[in-house]
């Protein structure tokens, strides 16, 4: 019976855990501006249960994933193990769940990424929400570095207000998880001269308070991390991502 109604469908001599494994990788490669190889496998043992959405374990893994707001991942991977899915709907190109779930993450940023997604339009107007001195601020040439004892070390010019001249700010840190969603650059050291540390810890504050991860997940979703590794210039983030919902793709 199962063999009758995968082969009804528009994939023709391929089993039905593919066929489902390639539709939902076409609905998460949906979700990103630009995508570099993605793979989605679905585990359902008997292959039936597949027919009434059942899946026993599935695993994705993605890499060179740009987001839509520009912020770029190099790698990511999430790895379910039971979920109950909305079968008929899969093949019009969605992906609903009968019921939330619950998928072990690993993320991956490279330096590359980091220092690419601070000079983003979506984060330049975040950090330009900071007015220092009652005066409104500009950013450029935002750069991230990921040292070898662990570090980051944030360069960037300021210009505040009308003043044309900007100030270099270089400032060094340690990265920290609080309530398992807040990153904090905590352990902070100033490379730049005196008259630019108050404004160098300014930003450090400002970043602090836009570091939520509450605000970065896309819709249907909740990130929450457990670990944070710093390593041959990349941050690779542990953790768990709830699933209430599995998010609309966007209008390209």
């Amino acid at each position: 019976m199962t063999a009758v109604v995968f082969g009804s469908l528009p994939f023709p001599g391929q089993s039905g855990d593919r066929v489902v494994s390639k539709a939902v990788s076409a609905a998460i490669a949906a979700l990103f501006k630009r995508t570099g190889k993605i793979e989605a496998n679905l585990r359902a043992e008997p292959l039936a249960k597949l027919l009434q959405g059942s899946v026993d374990g599935f695993d994705f893994i993605g890499n060179g994933m740009l987001m839509y707001n520009g912020l770029r991942i190099e790698a990511m991977e999430l790895y379910v193990q039971a979920v109950s899915l909305d079968f008929s709907a899969i093949f019009s190109g969605q992906v609903k769940l009968r019921q939330p779930t619950q998928a072990s993450m690993r993320v991956v940023l490279t330096e590359e990424d980091l220092t690419t997604s601070f000079n983003t339009p979506f984060v330049v107007e975040k950090l330009q929400q900071l007015q220092y001195q009652g005066q409104p601020l500009y950013f450029q040439n935002t750069q991230m570095i990921l040292n070898e004892d662990k570090s980051l070390r944030i360069k960037t010019q300021i210009r505040v207000g009308e003043s044309s001249d900007p100030i270099e700010i270089d400032v060094t840190s340690h990265l920290q998880v609080e309530e398992r969603r807040k990153l904090q650059f905590v352990n902070v050291t100033h490379q730049e001269d005196e008259a630019a540390i108050a404004l160098g810890q300014a930003l450090i504050d400002h970043v602090n308070n836009l570091l939520d991860l509450d605000k970065f997940a896309l819709d249907g979703t909740q990130l929450r991390v457990d670990r944070v590794r710093v390593q041959n210039k990349q941050i690779i983030f542990y953790g768990i991502a709830q699933i209430d919902r599995f998010p609309q793709p966007k209008t390209r």
